[in-house]
């Protein structure tokens, strides 16, 4: 199964200068639970954005176009050579911006935390959902101590006649 993951604003935005945007501790905590123990594909620059390298107890895929170190990492120079080197495994893909677009014609499921809130500033956008998606699931949170905004948990699965 593959599956794509990102916290999405109103507008659709994920990020700004290579970070996040929002910082939503129920969010990494549920991207941690979804993602430990399986593989996740990135992007160059998304790897790069992480604060200590590969992400622990999964396989990190780097998608890059450009030799680079990318310690605890295996490295593919796009996006289908990597899904042939993971054979019955749970992908995850985490991002950024151009890995997402190529890979929602992959996907079998969409893990969206969806913000309700539109950034002052975003340079990053997740790809439009489309008619061949349907939510399946929707959990709402309301703002608190921890969290300066309203959020939901939605997860959108590709419905069965979809076509390209």
């Amino acid at each position: 199964m593959i599956t794509i993951i990102a916290a999405v604003a109103k507008n659709g935005a994920i990020g700004f200068e290579n970070k996040l945007i929002y910082w939503l501790p129920n969010d990494l905590k549920r991207f941690k639970q979804l993602t430990t123990g399986h593989t996740v594909v990135m992007g160059r620059k998304t790897f790069e954005s992480l604060p200590k390298g590969a992400l622990p107890n999964r396989r990190n895929i780097v998608l890059s176009r450009r030799k680079g170190n990318f310690e605890g990492c295996d490295a593919f120079t796009s996006l289908s050579k990597a899904l042939e080197n993971c054979k019955d495994e749970e992908i995850f893909i985490i991002g950024g911006e151009s890995i997402y677009k190529e890979a929602m014609k992959h996907a079998d499921r969409l893990c969206l935390t969806e913000i309700d809130d539109v950034p002052a500033q975003a340079d990053t956008f997740f790809p439009e959902i489309g008619d061949e998606w349907q939510e399946t699931q929707r959990e709402e949170h309301e703002t608190d101590e921890r969290h300066a905004h309203r959020y939901a948990f939605v997860e959108y699965v590709r419905r069965a006649n979809a076509t390209e």
